[in-house]
This record gives structure tokens, C-alpha cells and sequence, in this order.
């Protein structure tokens, strides 16, 4: 069975979308199959894979709201992993989702018919708690939260952990915090520190051992439409999310998955 994880923070500017591409490009070199879904109007995962988003004839748009099959709108990168692409039209799904019956799982039901074929399928959320994040936070079992050491960014957490524990209790109640991803981190800030000190208290081992740095190469990768990893495979950024991806995968071989056994908000 897929293991499908959407990637969220309502906050912009986390890194959300590098942690998507680079993660599926880390995941495939590890020998697993993955597909990457842009559910981002601005289609920047989309991009960052080697994909026009301008030229695009299918994506997840007309997944979402005109029930596309979802193997039609699917494309092979050249990374090695699958993409559902997204570009602008999705910003109107946002409204015509609204007057759609069982709006909320039309992704949930539209990976139905994939399921088997990929090890890890990872959801790269818009910036935003809207009805396409929602639609990703119902058809996920876990939430990967990439986010900066810094005191606003706690605040932003609260919130999204609250919108997790929502929908846990409404729609899918298998969802639970994946992991927290602490991104551009620089051990050398005091407040860094502080705030690794508090994610660890709250959410134990589900934060990741692993952080990623601030790296010159994962910020410029993207305008090659390429992952870090084959971009300079040797880049600090790159190796950071090889190792994000051995964790995550030896977490799950050993069956360690973090658990609650009450909503998600009980952990903050």
C-alpha cells in the first residue's frame, strides 16, 4: 500500500516545495517509486521537476474537478520520479470544489486507482488551509511539516496542528504528524536552538534527527528544473535530503511510525 504524505505549511517561504522535489528525488534514489502531486497554483514543484507548467495539456486540476483519471494526467521526470502537475487553473478549483459533493476527498478517490503503484506518494500543498490543502490532509495517512526555527513559525504550527486534529476528526481519522522538518538551519542562531529545544519537547521523535541546511545550491537548483541531487549531488542540501530519506524510510522499515492515541493536538 502507498504511503502518502502531504507536505503542508500554511506559512510560505519553509521550503515546502524544495522538501517535496528534493525528497522525491531522495526517495527514488533509494530505490523507491514515487510520485510527486502539485497541488500548488503556482506550480513550482511542477517547475522544479523539468516540467513546463505553460504547456501543460492535463494536471491536477482536471483531477481534481473534472475526474480525470489520475494516471492520465501523470508524467515521468527525468529525476526518476512520477509528477501530477499543476499550473494556474488549479486556482479556480478552489471555488468549483465548493459546490462539489464530498468535495473534501475528491483526491482521496482519485488515488484509489493507484494504489500499489507507488511506494510513497508525496503532496506538495499550497501556502494556504484551503480546500486544496484540505483535500491532500484527507487523502494522506501522515503530514511531513517543513519549518524554520523561528518564533512566528511555532506560531503558524499551532494553527495547522489544530486544522490536522479538525480533519483527523472528521474525515480521516488515520492522519497523524508525519514528522517535523526543521529547514534553513543554522545551528550558529541562539533562537535556533530554542526552538529545536521546544519541537523536541512537544513532538519527540517525530521531529527528524535530520535538518537541512541553509545551502546556495538547493536555492538555485529549482531555475535549472532540477532537484538538488542532480544538480550537485554533493551540495550540503543534497546530502541533507538523502539522509531525510534514509530516516524516513528506516523509520517505517522497523515499523516505528510515531502514534497517539488521541487527536493531534493532545502532542502541543
Amino acid at each position: 500500500m502507498s504511503k502518502i504524505f502531504a507536505v503542508a505549511n500554511q506559512k510560505g517561504g519553509v521550503g515546502k516545495t524544495t522538501t517535496c522535489v528534493n525528497l522525491a528525488a531522495s526517495l527514488v534514489a533509494s530505490r523507491r517509486r514515487v510520485l510527486l502531486i502539485d497541488l500548488d497554483p503556482q506550480g513550482n514543484a511542477t517547475m522544479g521537476s523539468g516540467v513546463d507548467k505553460n504547456e501543460l495539456q492535463l494536471s491536477s486540476y482536471d483531477v481534481l474537478v473534472a475526474g480525470l483519471p489520475a494516471r492520465k494526467a501523470i508524467v515521468t521526470t527525468a529525476s526518476g520520479y512520477d509528477l501530477m502537475p499543476a499550473n494556474g487553473d488549479l486556482s479556480a478549483a478552489e471555488v468549483e470544489l465548493l459546490d462539489m459533493d464530498g468535495r473534501e476527498s475528491r483526491l482521496r478517490r482519485a488515488l484509489r486507482d493507484l494504489n500499489g503503484d507507488y511506494d510513497y506518494i508525496v503532496v506538495d500543498c499550497p501556502p494556504s488551509l484551503n480546500m486544496l490543502t484540505v483535500n491532500a490532509l484527507c487523502a494522506a495517512s501522515g503530514v511531513l511539516i517543513p519549518m524554520q526555527c523561528e518564533y512566528y513559525a511555532l506560531e503558524g504550527l499551532s494553527a495547522l496542528v489544530d486544522t490536522i486534529t479538525q480533519i483527523q476528526r472528521a474525515a480521516n481519522p488515520e492522519l497523524k504528524i508525519e514528522g517535523i522538518l526543521r529547514t534553513m538551519y543554522d545551528p550558529r542562531n541562539s533562537l535556533t536552538s530554542d526552538v529545536s529545544d521546544q519541537l523536541s519537547e512537544y513532538f519527540g521523535d517525530r521531529l527528524y534527527r535530520t535538518c537541512i541546511p541553509r545551502n546556495v545550491r538547493l536555492a538555485e537548483a529549482p531555475s535549472f528544473g532540477k532537484p538538488a541531487l542532480e544538480y550537485d549531488r554533493h551540495s550540503k542540501g543534497a546530502i541533507a535530503y538523502l539522509a531525510l530519506a534514509g530516516e524516513m524510510t528506516r523509520r517505517h522499515a522497523a515499523n516505528r511510525n510515531p502514534s497517539h492515541s488521541g487527536p493531534v493536538a493532545e502532542a502541543v
